[in-house]
């Protein structure tokens, strides 16, 4: 069958338009996967540049961390700051620790630290010396003891607990004891005798039997005591047994004392004796007083006690009568007895006496 022209001709144009659209079509899908290659390609580029911009900034923030820790945490010093470095100076942290340690290490010393004991020696020379934990302590408080016109009082609660006193010998003259009594004296100590310094014979004090008889019908509470030369136990206890003799018709309320001591000129037998010597004479009087019935003491200076005798062995067993002239004693341990004035003035003696005040009752010992 044959096709006429008109057919023809709209085959062709119809074949025309189907190429034309397919290339169009090729052609937008092309387009299409250019521009999609492209955009792919500008993401990458842009997710690439993100990601190193993401990794340089956790870089600098690991940084930034790790700084803030060396500063903050773990190894931040003074000495890393500036003005730390202006004010430290070279080698200031020593400085600083040696400052603190010398405040820290700071002693005291033997006057202040409260340890110590000024003693002063027979020939002017003093020495501070360290007092000892073993003997017992003083607990006298100072504020209560009151001077009223040269005769010391000790108060405890409001009440008057101590005595007054002197000691008298010879030296003394004769003397009034009535008048000392209505004076305000309480109670005397009477010399009973005394060993030679050098030749070592023993004697009576000239007026101790009138002074002991007259002073116990005055009424006066009677002490008595002993200057001592003796070198050995057998001479301490000969001059224990003279007191005893001498004082037995008599009653005593106060101790028997015992006094050794250097004379102000010339040499003393008791000179040679070591500190253990003197010691062990010492108690061998004080021991044999006691045995005979009657209270005992011995008497010393500051030196005396501390650096003659050995304290220890003597204040364990017996009581003190210490010398010390002042307003207050300054001897550290206990005592019962001070005698704080060798010049005092009194009615009833002519001349300087020596005053006394008695810290404790005798009269219930």
């Amino acid at each position: 069958m044959k096709l006429d022209d008109d057919y023809n001709s709209s085959y062709e144009k119809g074949k025309y338009q189907s190429t034309l659209a397919a290339v169009i079509v090729f052609t937008v899908i092309a387009v299409v996967i250019v521009v999609l290659i492209a955009n792919a390609d500008k993401i990458k580029r842009r997710d690439a540049a993100h990601n190193s911009v993401s990794v340089t900034a956790s870089s600098v923030v690991e940084s930034v961390s790790e700084e803030e820790y060396s500063y903050g945490v773990s190894s931040l010093h003074p000495e890393d700051l500036d003005f730390y470095q202006m004010y430290k100076g070279e080698d200031n942290t020593e400085s600083v620790s040696e400052s603190v340690s010398e405040e820290e290490t700071v002693e005291l010393g033997p006057e202040e630290d409260g340890k110590h004991t000024l003693v002063t020696y027979y020939d002017g020379t003093t020495e501070w010396v360290s007092i000892s934990k073993y003997i017992t302590k003083n607990i006298y408080d100072y504020t209560n003891l009151y001077n009223q016109d040269g005769i010391m009082e000790y108060s405890k609660n409001g009440h008057v607990i101590s005595s007054f006193g002197v000691d008298i010998s010879k030296d003394q003259d004769y003397v009034d004891f009535n008048k000392l009594k209505k004076a305000g004296c309480d109670f005397v100590m009477i010399r009973v005798g005394q060993r030679g310094y050098t030749s070592g014979q023993i004697t009576i004090d000239e007026y101790f039997e009138d002074n002991i008889r007259r002073a116990s019908q005055a009424g006066l509470e009677i002490g008595v005591y002993f200057w001592s030369q003796a070198v050995t136990e057998e001479e301490a206890i000969e001059e224990a047994q003279f007191v005893i003799d001498n004082v037995k018709d008599y009653t005593l309320v106060y101790p028997v004392a015992f006094v050794m001591q250097y004379p102000e000129e010339g040499t003393a037998r008791v000179e040679a004796l070591t500190r253990a010597d003197k010691t062990t004479v010492t108690r061998a009087f004080l021991k044999k007083i006691e045995e005979a019935g009657y209270k005992s003491v011995v008497y010393g200076d500051k030196a005396w006690l501390i650096k003659y005798l050995e304290l220890n062995k003597v204040v364990s067993d017996y009581d003190v009568w210490l010398s010390e002239e002042g307003d207050l004693p300054t001897y550290p341990y206990e005592y019962t007895m001070w005698q704080y004035n060798k010049k005092g003035s009194i009615s009833g003696i002519k001349g300087d006496v020596s005053f006394n005040i008695s810290m404790v009752d005798y009269t219930l010992r």
